[in-house]
């Protein structure tokens, strides 16, 4: 999918209205999860998804031929840049949501398994040793996998 420009001026436009309108949904995801109602977020991301989409592909056009957006007025290409440093504003507080947000699930998903971890080391039987004698509770053998890189 593509922008369907006449000219660089309608281009230009065109991308302002796109930029904007990606702007827009990306901050309220960022709010949302600010919020910590990431549920809130999952509405529009079909949306945001085709947009970033466009968006990439035609930022990379106009980075190939800046001829494409040439022809526009000055004054339309300096909307075009104020749109675009707006929208790389929202893109960094959403990228500090998304990592707050992954941290917080993190910490709850170690302090799960940790929890789990305890309660079973707790309820373990005594063991015995080689000559049959008692020894101390046998380390826990089931498995908690935490992925650190996810």
């Amino acid at each position: 999918m593509a922008l369907a420009a006449e000219s660089p001026a309608d281009r230009v436009e065109q991308l302002i209205v796109l930029t904007e309108r990606l702007t827009a949904l990306i901050a309220a995801q960022a709010q949302a999860f600010e919020q910590h109602r990431p549920q809130d977020a999952a509405g529009a991301i079909e949306e945001t998804t085709r947009l970033a989409n466009l968006y990439r592909h035609e930022s990379a056009k106009v980075r190939a031929k800046p001829e494409l957006i040439a022809g526009a007025t000055l004054a339309a290409r300096a909307r075009l840049t104020r749109a675009t440093e707006a929208f790389d504003a929202v893109l960094a507080r959403q990228a500090r949501s998304l990592n707050a947000a992954k941290t917080v699930t993190e910490g709850l998903v170690r302090a799960i398994a940790e929890e789990v971890a305890s309660q079973r080391q707790r309820g373990a039987p005594e063991g015995y040793g080689p000559k049959g004698q008692r020894t101390a509770k046998p380390a826990d053998s089931s498995a908690i996998t935490l992925n650190r890189r996810a």
